[in-house]
């Protein structure tokens, strides 16, 4: 059974996976799906036909709008913004209410594990790789390559990260491996792969 606090907001429409829990004040939007043992933290807003896989955690308020689609085991950490508009605007040229009519969403992919640090931003159309780390604060605005670390702002690539979320140490010869779990990674043409043990 998910759990629901009393101050959460879940259009009836939404689907709820089993074991995931809605914090305090949070807000599941209409035909939002979430996938099993996800976490939606205090005052998040998950928007309208939004996806999450399974096992993954929206920290307190966070802001997924849609049509966001994350991918099973996705971090989004404290305050991250995922935006859906290239050209935001609360009025038409000719000073008339823009309504939903009058723009066309873009969303912000995020792909098998990856971590998204306290208060980034993600500018759609993004995709964000699996394993990939987006360090607290930067502003992404480009696609990041799976298991790449990006800082800043703009968000520039520095580093590769394992599966267990750490740096990766270099070996040479484009060989990296996890100081946690001793896995091996190759970076080939600006993308990195594990190596078959």
């Amino acid at each position: 059974m998910p759990y629901v606090h009393a101050t959460a907001d879940v259009a009836e429409s939404a689907s709820i996976g089993e074991g995931s829990k809605i914090w305090h004040y949070a807000q599941v939007r209409e035909d939002a799906r979430l996938g099993e043992n996800c976490i939606v933290g205090r005052g998040a807003y998950i928007g309208t036909g939004v996806e999450l896989g399974d096992n993954c955690k929206v920290q307190n308020y966070a802001l997924v709008y849609e049509p966001a689609r994350l991918a099973n085991g996705v971090f989004i950490g404290p305050a991250v913004v995922l935006t859906n508009d290239h050209f935001p605007r609360a009025i038409n040229p000719d000073g008339s209410i823009k309504s939903a009519h009058d723009w066309e969403a873009v969303g912000v992919t995020i792909e098998e594990g990856a971590s998204i640090g306290a208060s980034a931003t993600c500018v759609a159309p993004v995709t964000i790789g699996a394993w990939a780390l987006v360090g607290s604060g930067s502003v992404v605005v480009r696609d990041v390559p799976s298991f790449a670390i990006v800082v800043g702002s703009p968000a520039r690539q520095v580093g590769w990260a394992g599966k267990a979320g750490h740096p990766l140490e270099a070996r040479g010869d484009g060989r990296f491996v996890c100081p946690v779990t001793g896995v091996e990674y190759i970076e080939t043409d600006g993308t990195l792969s594990e190596v078959e043990a």
